[in-house]
């Protein structure tokens, strides 16, 4: 067999803090071999980003330090290399791709000069001949119209695009090893099929080898040959890509593969990982993953288990496969889970609490000094559908689409253009000051980045508190810390949290205090706008089942805003797909993932990573990004970048057809199918 590409010897990086000794790679091996995918899976906080980080040398001095291990790269040791020389090596022969483009990108310099920087650096070229190199590379990245795109800002581009120049970037000097760190983690899954799609491309053309980091198992499942999962600094599992997804050998990899929604699901709530991954401050004398282990005894608590290779393909440290351990576990272990109480969910029809009609947002474009309106940004325009009680809608689309504008606009934070948006009758649109004041404890809104949204100088105790004086709820001072109490304990967090602040804890904590928030003020409806985007599998099981169970215990309705359509046929009773400020197909969760009709909820099905082979889809490219909502294309604002599209969808935008009690679709494919039926 080929000698591989990078060998990972022994790998041990520690970290000196006030808390004490971190050690977040602690005695990691594993081979990458030419043009082969190689990713790292597990929850934040294992050390995933601090081992490729080590691999480059980039550890944070002073606090952090490589102090064990090899590291070789064609047999070269890259921690005995000089700095000087390991400059020559970052970005040449290996490169990596940050987890943010945004915060990675200068924002002061154009692509085109960030790119010609590491093609200057690593190929010596200048002047023409550089740029004509940044040109190739823009194209081969699948960046339209590249001389343009090159003299403009990270601001300018979207997303996707961004992440696809961070990637020229790191091609730029032709390494042999590219690391991808989360590439596609806040990508919508159409862009996600795009970068992954590209990455495959670019790995065959120049035989590179990639080391993935992520914790999205359908993208493991398409991208990797080999998987490794890493939990609390350390490999705990390695396999070849078909063994590992047709049988998992440790515990805490099937427990991934337990906690990700799926519509099958529905009724019962998702497998979770109890607690967190433990403190990488302490000295580690048993298995780490035993004190959250639905099969450890007492051996996993005393003893650190061996590596045991299962086969020529899979190993994995656990005692369960190791034939000397198990016979000294008692009768009753290894333990199933314990059972998943059945959920019985909302029937249908009910009551609609919320009913949005016509719902339209325009911002203006103002322009010149006299700031005079030249034009107008159609976020929104025409939306309606309605919530029932203690139901869940789904709101789903690339971002730019308008699902949080409307979101925003249901709340009154924005103020609709036009149109009607009535809460239990009342209609909201004409409710000011006092009026609307009294309202706002009826619906409340969970945003996306939990961190952002609160104040990092308040204590979560205030934070959560805010609401109930602000809007006067709870006069009584001592009441009102009770009640905080009270939902702490709702949301499953320690009633000592309320004297810590919000940097003191993970982003699934974070999320529960946003929604002890929420409910602080008895609202009936939550707008979820992407509350489970940034999390790890086990910790978005976590947040889900706490929705259900919040929704069956207090009748609550969700608006559920998401690009996500796993977390969609999971929670959701209907879903609405948008599309530039429309809603182009509605139906139940059955309807519309079931049974797509329009073209680009097709698209975005089809995009969707999933984990098992056979009900793979094939995708369907959609060319180019969302078009601009200031400019939205003439006819059907699909139709530029829809496979089907006929010269009607270039003239006029097509009404709703139903296909049934609770299905519709503005499509022109389905029109004569609809007066077909009227006919009759």
């Amino acid at each position: 067999m080929n000698e591989p590409l990078l060998r990972v010897e022994g790998l041990r990086t520690r970290f000196e803090t006030r808390g004490g000794v971190l050690h977040p790679v602690d005695d990691v091996d594993f081979d990458i071999r030419r043009g082969e995918t190689f990713t790292l899976l597990g929850e934040s906080g294992c050390g995933k980003s601090m081992t490729a980080l080590s691999i480059m040398r980039l550890i944070p001095a002073p606090a952090g330090r490589i102090v064990a291990g090899r590291v070789l790269l064609g047999g070269e040791d890259l921690l005995s290399l000089p700095e000087a020389a390991m400059r020559r090596v970052r970005g040449k022969r290996v490169a990596m791709i940050f987890q943010e483009p945004m915060t990675s990108l200068n924002p002061v310099l154009t692509i085109g000069e960030q790119i010609a920087e590491s093609v200057r650096r690593h190929r010596g070229l200048k002047g023409a001949a550089a740029t004509r190199v940044v040109l190739e590379l823009l194209d081969a990245v699948g960046i339209a119209d590249p001389e343009q795109r090159q003299r403009e800002y990270p601001h300018q581009l979207s997303g996707g695009m961004k992440q696809r120049v961070m990637i020229a970037i790191a091609l730029a000097g032709e390494p042999d090893l590219l690391i991808a760190d989360e590439p596609t983690t806040a990508l919508d899954v159409t862009i996600q099929a795009q970068v992954l799609a590209l990455l495959r491309r670019l790995q065959r053309e120049r035989g590179m080898a990639i080391l993935l980091i992520t914790h999205d198992l359908g993208v493991v499942s398409e991208m990797a040959d080999q998987v490794a999962v890493m939990y609390a600094g350390q490999i705990v599992e390695q396999s070849a890509r078909a063994p590992f997804f047709a049988a998992p050998g440790h515990p805490y990899s099937r427990k991934l593969f337990e906690s990700l929604p799926e519509i099958e699901k529905r009724a019962q709530p998702l497998a979770v990982i109890p607690g967190a991954v433990p403190s990488l401050a302490r000295a580690f004398t048993a298995c780490r993953f035993a004190d959250r282990c639905d099969f450890a005894w007492q051996t996993c608590r005393e003893v650190v288990p061996r590596w045991i290779r299962v086969s020529d393909a899979q190993a994995a440290r656990c005692h369960l496969l190791d034939a000397e351990a198990i016979q000294q576990a008692p009768e009753h272990a290894p333990r199933p889970p314990a059972h998943l109480a059945q959920r019985q969910r909302t029937p249908a029809p009910v009551a609609p609490l919320l009913e949005v009609d016509g719902l339209k947002v325009h911002f203006p474009i103002r322009h010149g000094l006299l700031k005079r309106t030249v034009g107008q940004v159609y976020a929104v325009d025409d939306v309606s559908f309605a919530i029932g009680r203690g139901r869940t809608f789904a709101l789903v689309g690339e971002s730019g689409c308008g699902k949080t504008t409307i979101g925003k606009s249901i709340l009154q934070l924005i103020r609709p253009t036009a149109g009607s948006v009535r809460f239990d009758g009342e209609e909201l649109t004409t409710l000011h000051g006092e009026r609307l004041r009294r309202r706002r404890s009826d619906f409340q809104i969970i945003f996306q980045d939990p961190f952002s949204s609160m104040n990092p100088r308040m204590l979560v105790g205030d934070i959560v508190e805010e609401g109930m004086r602000a809007l006067g709820l709870e006069p009584d001072p001592a009441r009102r810390r009770a009640r905080v109490e009270a939902l702490l304990d709702q949301v499953g967090l320690p009633r000592d949290a309320l004297r810590r602040y919000p940097h003191e804890f993970s982003g699934g904590q974070r999320q529960r205090i946003c929604i002890a928030r929420a409910l602080a003020v008895n609202p009936r409806l939550l707008v979820c706008d992407e509350p489970t985007s940034a999390l790890d599998i086990s910790v978005q099981a976590q947040i889900l089942n706490l929705l259900q169970r919040l929704q069956d215990e207090m009748g609550l309705s969700y608006l559920f805003i998401t690009h996500n359509l796993s977390v969609v046929a999971y929670l959701a009773d209907e879903v609405a797909v948008m599309y530039l400020g429309r809603i182009v197909e509605h139906g139940t969760v059955d309807e519309v993932l079931g049974n797509p009709r329009h073209p680009y909820t097709q698209a975005l099905l089809s995009a969707i990573p999933v984990i098992d082979p056979s009900a793979r889809r094939e995708v369907i490219r959609l060319e180019g990004d969302l078009p601009s909502p200031a400019r939205p294309p003439s006819g059907c604002h699909f139709h530029i970048r829809c496979p089907h599209a006929t010269p009607q969808c270039r003239t006029h935008y097509p009404a709703v057809t139903r296909l049934g009690a609770s299905h519709t679709v503005r499509c022109f494919l389905y029109e004569a199918d609809d007066a077909a039926e009227a006919g009759c």
